[in-house]
């Protein structure tokens, strides 16, 4: 028997594909898109820009921009049968199920060869990313009884699923917040639904498969909703002051419980798009009021910081991204579904990028169970 290969849980750092789409670096918090630091395509860029640079490798002109905009508008409807699907879901399922179940329903109303067909391949794209938020949105209005609010022609990406929410147009300032959020979550790197598209999308199965795939995946607890158990961790902390507080985080750390929103897996130092989230949230507070959840917020991040920041625990673009969803008017069980409307473009990039020289994902393993075992007949057994 050949020897066997070392064993690596998670396959934690073994590489598994060669990529342009995203650049990290977890011990100086960098983070880029297609060579572009995630702090300049926040500040400068709209969520429609960063879809566009990461399908197709590059920053649109601003012709580029309208099309594409122009055809993510065009394609933002649903069939009445995928919404119909929706209609025979249970009101109390999860809406990570509905939009897994709605996005595979997709590629049987939407066939063709996106492995040879370069247009379907950028038709396709396009049509997941247009269409997911309406699923969402969808979703969420027919499981409480209402009827799917059609989407808007006129307002960009983020506002339009603000708006397919509950039917109201959102101010500029909640539409920025939630384009830059959009941003934040589009891409980074190899991570377990990511990889999963690439594995997936080896098999040469259709663009919806792999996105539905990737949802699945992401719809684990241990990948997306971090930002859910953040707010329900916080909300139980109602005494925002320094020495409540840290008894709390050192009664936590003390009995090695993890605390929601810290740490990571790449990062030493604070996500930067947590930096980010931090300061969006602090836009939308100086016009909408703050909440005790966020001063409550900022003071564990500062007793975090003495207790284990030199152990490399910062916060994560969990912690701050709840807070800002939450004052937005977004249910808490659509967290994990809006993270799916923004990752859609990098899995996409990630698919449409393996589909270049692809090679069918086949791992080893290292067994560990028994050989050779001799057969007993079933009157044997004993």
């Amino acid at each position: 028997m050949a020897e066997a290969l070392p064993y690596v849980p998670g396959l934690a750092g073994v590489p598994a594909a060669r990529t342009s789409v995203c650049l990290i670096d977890g011990e100086v918090g960098k983070l880029e898109y297609r060579g572009y630091p995630i702090e300049v395509l926040a500040e400068h860029c709209t969520y429609e820009e960063v879809a566009y640079l990461l399908i197709f490798g590059a920053l649109p002109t601003k012709t580029q921009l309208d099309a594409f905009s122009a055809e993510l508008v065009a394609e933002r409807g649903l069939k009445f049968r995928i919404v119909d699907v929706l209609k025979t879901l249970p009101e109390s399922g999860h809406p990570m199920d509905a939009l897994t179940a709605a996005v595979a329903t997709m590629g049987m109303f939407y066939p063709g060869d996106h492995v040879a067909d370069p247009d379907f391949r950028r038709l396709s794209a396009i049509r997941l990313i247009a269409k997911v938020p309406t699923i969402v949105a969808a979703w969420d209005r027919i499981r409480r009884g209402d009827d799917p609010i059609k989407p808007s022609t006129e307002l960009g990406h983020a506002a339009n699923f603000l708006y397919m929410l509950d039917g109201n147009e959102p101010g500029p300032v909640a539409s920025r917040v939630f384009d830059v959020a959009l941003t934040l979550h589009a891409e980074h790197s190899m991570n377990a639904s990511t990889f999963t598209a690439r594995v997936v999308g080896s098999t040469l199965t259709d663009p919806y498969a792999v996105v539905a795939s990737a949802v699945g995946a992401l719809s684990g607890p241990l990948h997306g909703g971090a930002n859910e158990r953040v707010l329900e961790m916080l909300s139980k902390l109602d005494d925002p002051s320094a020495a409540s507080v840290r008894r709390w985080a050192e009664d936590r750390l003390a009995r090695k419980e993890k605390i929601m929103g810290f740490g990571h897996r790449v990062y030493r130092v604070k996500d930067p798009r947590a930096t980010i989230l931090q300061g969006l949230a602090q836009e939308l507070f100086d016009q909408k009021g703050s909440t005790p959840i966020y001063a409550v917020a900022g003071e564990l991040e500062r007793q975090m910081s003495e207790l284990v920041g030199d152990k490399g625990i910062y916060p994560n673009v969990d912690y701050y991204s709840g807070i800002v969803y939450q004052k937005l008017g977004i249910p808490t069980d659509l967290f994990t579904p809006v993270f799916a409307i923004a990752r859609v473009a990098g899995w996409l990039a990630h698919l449409l990028e393996q589909l270049e020289d692809n090679r069918i994902y086949r791992p080893s393993q290292v067994w560990v169970g028994e050989a050779d075992r001799a057969f007993v007949p079933l009157s044997d057994r004993g």
